[in-house]
């Protein structure tokens, strides 16, 4: 979308020039609307001089087309129902359009973007970041392409010299049949009297000698040919090497990559069809140059010549097969995790999917994936080959499924719908950890052949770490060790191995994507918010953020140790806010409302000035999930009868509020309602304000006979507490009804 936000900055000529790249053809609106998606799309994967590739168009354009259906059916209110139309109709009126020809619309949007991004480009004078970044995208898809169609290129030059090879040798074949023919007539003339024997025995040897030279000759020429062809096999293949490399080594483990940073609330890992492509193109030219050479083995067997082809053949032989099962193996993959907190006896999903199973027939004999859960132990074992005798770490029922063929898509897959995990066996723990540390894995594995039972693949992979909890009371420690993995797990690793410690900058970077996700909010954690938490971990008073820029969190800080003074970790306070801000004050917290992450000196410094019945809310420092609330006071000894304590139903048990209040509507309560009539009581509006030469007294927590709440002023809030509500309640009303009401 940023490319978008650049475009719309555009003015003069560059402007003019990017509205009209826009019209009935492709609206305006469908941009703006859309840009997000627009942008995220691998419009550079399709190439649009190969027919084979308008299927990938048209699942883009009915991409396209949902997802506008998708935005008009969001639309509310007057306007919307207005955009609701239009967008309805733009979908529809694309549709018409591109149905029957999509790889036209993706020209169409290749052009746009190519041409806002140019535009951009030259009015900044120098390439932005974004820019930059897609057009870098463009120029790697661009030499993977390319790459592709050198493959293409050699495969079929290769292809040319075999059938060249293969014809001159059937010729060779037939002269060195003729040369056999000519020694048996030239034994048959032992039988012929030596007249005759001498008239015809000169010619027969004039013509053996004719034949035995060419076919000489010609077997030099083929040892060429077979040499040549073998030295072009080589180079095909170290390309073929290179390029999966690209793709496997590179493209597929950062897919893996966001896949796992996805699993902390990181932007989506986008889908697979790109990849898929580019590993079925791999695994079509692997296999067409290893038929060219198994042809070739075929006819030295069927003419052998002495030379060293045979050795260089064994040697292709062996290399095409290893790149071909290092792409089977590789793109064996998960294409949805299972849950990484896994209770035990609750159901579960994940999906495997093999990227050159079409290609490769797979589904012709339809393989079945099991799962199995294994250990940190167990899952290194498996990767050092060393025998792990099927061992298992628990029982997963229903965990059995058959590869199925999607035609429409090109996708093989096993879906698992019903999976769970009716027993989980610990290992011995280490020190302080505790079963919420522990890490196991789903191990999903097949066999299958291809090409005829030519070759046998016996396929693995293991899942993203999984923490298995068996109450949900674990599953806060379960998702830090989960957090902690995924933030800062190195590709290629020994399982499960990461940094006992990392830098804060890191951390927070982890804790703010973690936020966003969880309170499903564009609004993350500011620089302030860094600072706060920052003290918080560190027990520092520092509020300069270059003081934490090189400093380090360990294992133990984050969620093993408690916070001083508190019997609570790091992590733990942390989860609780963020529990309480989804649950309660998700829609303040989008609309900037809520500061929240205070500190009492800050929020006595806020309220100082305010006048009396100011109040303001911060995530309590001493409750896990609560919330704190300081108030300006006349009288520093008066109860805090407004704004809340009236609110809460029970009395205080060891000094807090129980997560039980009752909501009710101050207009249609009674004013004063009879104590013994159990009419509800209601928030006193009606406060006189102060007089204005009079001083207010601060009073975060004032001593109170009332034991609503305690000397801190905490109140602790579970799910059940909507504090949110009543706040929401105070902050739609006017200051002067709230608190410029005359005294009753």
């Amino acid at each position: 979308m940023a490319v978008w936000i650049q475009a719309q900055q555009l003015q003069g000529d560059a402007l003019h020039q990017m509205q009209s790249l826009y019209g009935q053809h492709f609206p305006i609106e469908v941009r703006h609307y859309l840009s997000q998606w627009i942008e995220g799309q691998l419009w550079d994967a399709i190439d649009l001089e190969n027919p084979q590739e308008e299927f990938k168009a048209k699942r883009l354009l009915d991409s396209l087309i949902q997802e506008l259906q998708n935005k008009a059916e969001h639309q509310v209110g007057e306007d919307g129902f207005l955009l609701k139309i239009k967008l309805g109709h733009y979908a529809n009126q694309l549709k018409s359009t591109y149905d029957r020809c999509p790889l036209e619309l993706v020209r169409c949007i290749k052009h746009i973007l190519y041409t806002e991004q140019r535009l951009v480009r030259e009015a900044t004078n120098s390439s932005s970041p974004v820019g930059g970044m897609m057009d870098s995208m463009s120029q790697k898809y661009q030499q993977i392409n390319q790459a592709f169609e050198e493959l293409r290129l050699l495969t079929q030059d290769t292809e040319n010299d075999l059938r060249k090879l293969q014809h001159n040798q059937e010729y060779f074949i037939i002269q060195y049949q003729e040369s056999l023919r000519i020694q048996a007539q030239l034994t048959s003339l032992a039988t012929l009297p030596p007249a005759d024997r001498q008239l015809r025995e000169p010619a027969l040897l004039s013509k053996r000698a004719t034949v035995e030279a060419w076919l000489t000759r010609e077997a030099n020429t083929l040892q060429k040919y077979r040499l040549d062809l073998a030295e072009k096999h080589q180079k095909t293949l170290q390309l073929l090497r290179k390029q999966q490399t690209v793709i496997l080594d590179d493209e597929l483990i950062q897919w893996k990559r966001r896949q796992q940073l996805a699993g902390n609330g990181g932007p989506p890992e986008g889908g697979l069809d790109i990849l898929q492509s580019w590993c079925e193109k791999l695994a079509e030219t692997i296999w067409q140059n290893r038929q060219q050479i198994r042809r070739a083995e075929h006819l030295r067997q069927q003419l052998p010549i002495p030379g060293p082809i045979e050795e260089l053949l064994n040697e292709l032989n062996s290399t095409i097969t290893d790149i071909i099962s290092a792409l089977v193996t590789s793109t064996f993959i998960i294409e949805k995790q299972p849950p990484q907190v896994l209770k035990t006896q609750t159901k579960f999903a994940a999906t495997v999917r093999l990227l050159v199973g079409g290609k490769l027939n797979v589904h012709m004999n339809p393989p079945q994936v099991k799962a199995t859960i294994i250990s940190e132990q167990q899952a290194k074992a498996l990767l050092k080959n060393e025998n792990t005798r099927n061992d298992s770490s628990g029982e997963i029922l229903n965990n059995n499924c058959v590869m199925e063929y999607h035609q429409t898509t090109g996708t093989l897959s096993a879906h698992f719908r019903n999976m769970s995990l009716k027993r989980i066996k610990r290992s011995d723990r280490r020190g302080a950890e505790s079963v919420t540390e522990e890490k196991f894995t789903i191990l999903f594995e097949s066999q299958f052949s291809v090409g005829g039972n030519e070759l046998v693949f016996q396929v693995k992979t293991l899942s993203l770490p999984v923490v298995v909890i068996v109450h949900g009371s674990q599953d806060n420690n379960a998702t830090a060790t989960v957090l902690w993995d995924n933030a800062f797990a190195e590709p290629g690793r020994v399982p499960f191995l990461v940094p006992d410690k990392v830098l804060w900058p890191q951390l927070y970077e982890a804790l703010n994507m973690k936020y966003k996700a969880e309170v499903q909010s564009n609004r993350g954690l500011s620089e302030e918010n860094l600072v706060f938490l920052a003290q918080k971990a560190f027990s520092s008073s520092s509020n300069n953020p270059d003081d934490y820029r090189n400093m380090t969190m360990t294992w133990s800080q984050f969620n093993r140790e408690s916070l001083p003074g508190r019997n609570f970790t790091f992590w733990q306070w942390f989860d609780g806010v963020m529990e309480l801000t989804k649950k309660h004050l998700k829609p303040h917290w989008n609309d900037g409302a809520i500061l929240g992450f205070v500190n009492k000196q800050q929020a006595q410094d806020m309220l100082m000035s305010k006048p009396n019945g100011t109040f303001l809310l911060r995530f309590s420092d001493s409750e896990i999930g609560g919330i704190t609330i300081a108030w300006v006071a006349e009288n520093p000894n008066k109860s805090v009868a407004s704004p809340f304590a009236r609110l809460c139903e029970p009395k205080a048990v060891d000094g807090y509020v129980k997560p039980q209040i009752k909501q009710v509507v101050p207009e249609f309560a009674t004013p004063n309602p009879d104590p013994g009539s159990g009419n509800p009581t209601y928030m006193d509006h009606g406060a006189s304000p102060a007089p204005v030469n009079q001083p207010h007294t601060y009073s975060i927590y004032p001593s109170m006979s009332d034991s609503m709440l305690d000397a801190d002023g905490e109140f602790d809030l579970d799910d059940t507490m909507d504090v949110a509500r009543h706040v929401e309640e105070l902050l739609r009303r006017p200051v002067e009804s709230q608190w410029g009401g005359q005294q009753s």
